[in-house]
């Protein structure tokens, strides 16, 4: 590692360091508002990670998302929290992977239209369980610690996303997915597996999603099918991440932190509009500002470098 590179995963410990010493000393104002963020942070960064370099939209993350609560809500007074999250994860790895498996092949509009109904076909199958079961369509969560562990947890989460996330870039895996985005077919006659890098970045998208649905489970104590496999959620994660900006990893942190600020205003003042709204700020993100905020000050600041250079 360079001493840059060291500086800088420096600079980003003693950043985590003090983070994680915020629930110490709020006074709970300010905690709900951070697991928020932490949650979006978590579910965008790991979607940059497969749909920002191969230029797949995929809108499957409320599925492996609300997979992940029902994986806790419904073994929760059977085994121990730790083996629960490992079989969240495990499950959204291996729906990823069958999914991608199956439609990673598909492009465009194509592949968007299969991952928008994916989380419908497993809210479905769900209910469909819970009926033949004769049991609700709800699963209460009873946890014995509060948002303050959630909060840690998810910023334990935050920390390894980028990790693993800046190993990928720096790697043959992000090389290759590089690549694939640029035009596919060049990528498949220079050697390259396509299937195998897409596959791998999306079970790894999709374990990430399953955790964070895992994990929040507790903290919403009752979860139904409507509420974890919301459509809406995977609309919010990508709107984020194309706010900020996908060609860089940390690109979507300014499209989480403003927007999700935002959307609180708009949920509390056009309750009934919500989709509405959101369908509007994808059509000016993509029309405006397509690379995302990152993107647009790139471009600004090349044009400042060009215009000072004799």
């Amino acid at each position: 590692m360079s001493r840059t590179e060291i500086g800088v995963l420096a600079a980003c410990l003693a950043g985590v360091a003090a983070l994680a010493s915020l629930p110490i000393f709020d006074d709970g104002s300010l905690l709900p508002q951070a697991i928020t963020l932490l949650t979006y942070t978590v579910l965008a960064t790991s979607w940059t990670i497969f749909s920002g370099p191969t230029h797949f939209i995929s809108l499957a993350t409320t599925a492996f998302f609300g997979l992940g609560m029902y994986v806790v809500g419904g073994l929760f007074d059977v085994l121990p929290y730790p083996v629960l999250l490992g079989l969240a994860i495990l499950a959204g790895g291996v729906l990823a992977f069958f999914v991608g498996l199956a439609t990673l092949r598909l492009s465009g509009i194509y592949f968007v239209i299969f991952t928008l109904g994916l989380a419908e076909l497993v809210r479905q199958i769900v209910i469909w369980v819970q009926t033949t079961r004769g049991a609700s369509s709800g699963l209460y969560v009873y946890a014995v610690w509060g948002e303050k562990a959630i909060y840690w947890q998810l910023l334990a989460m935050t920390a390894a996303v980028f990790l693993i996330g800046w190993r990928i870039g720096r790697s043959r895996l992000g090389f290759a997915l590089r690549i694939i985005g640029n035009d596919e077919t060049v990528a498949a006659h220079c050697g390259i597996d396509t299937a195998r890098a897409k596959i791998a970045t999306f079970v790894l998208s999709g374990a990430f999603a399953a955790l964070t649905g895992a994990v929040l489970a507790p903290r919403w104590s009752y979860v139904e099918p409507q509420s974890a496999f919301n459509p809406m959620l995977s609309f919010l994660v990508v709107v984020m991440a194309l706010l900020g900006g996908v060609h860089r990893l940390w690109g979507p942190l300014f499209g989480i932190i403003p927007f999700t600020l935002m959307w609180d205003w708009v949920t509390a003042t056009f309750p009934n509009q919500t989709a509405l709204m959101l369908g509007l700020a994808f059509l000016l993100i993509v029309y405006f500002i397509p690379n995302g905020v990152v993107g647009l000050f790139e471009s600004l600041f090349a044009r400042l470098r060009r215009r000072g250079t004799p």
